[in-house]
């Protein structure tokens, strides 16, 4: 196995526990790999802009400052990454998680795209950009496996 720290970003929708899971599949398979993401707490991401540099009385430019201060742990956190998986939800558009993929892209990253098949077409051009589609947080577990350690899933 690599001895090689891959870092790996996990942007997309917050409902579920996806994250989790794929924390979990990479520490029972002891992969060398560091997971990082966006602030996942809805409120805290929304809202740190105004808690920390102060109200605004439009929302337009409450939203504004949370997205320019959140900006800049995601692109850190993107730019330091070999690999970045993005999920798309079945319950939001995840606009950000779009957003995420296309710099990913532009940056040169390897994508993983995770999604459920009836998002297929509208996702076509994020999924074309991509190493990967999947479905399930297991094949990303079983993607890293099979690029870090050059191991397949026992069949």
């Amino acid at each position: 196995m690599s001895e090689k720290i891959w870092r790996v970003y996990l942007s997309g929708e917050i409902h579920t526990d996806w994250r989790d899971e794929i924390a979990a599949g990479v520490e029972a398979a002891g992969l060398p790999v560091r997971l990082s993401a966006p602030v996942t707490d809805h409120e805290a991401s929304d809202d740190c802009g105004v808690v920390i540099m102060g109200a605004e009385s439009d929302k337009v430019w409450h939203d504004r400052k949370g997205a320019l201060l959140n900006s800049i742990r995601t692109s850190t956190l993107i730019e330091e990454a070999d690999i970045v998986v993005v999920r798309f939800g079945e319950k939001y558009k995840q606009w950000n998680a779009a957003f995420d993929a296309g710099m990913a892209a532009a940056l040169g990253k390897k994508l993983v795209v995770m999604h459920q098949p009836e998002h297929a077409h509208a996702l076509k051009e994020v999924c074309a950009a991509s190493s990967a589609v999947v479905e399930r947080s297991e094949q990303v577990v079983e993607i890293l496996r099979y690029v870090i350690g050059g191991t397949l899933p026992k069949r």
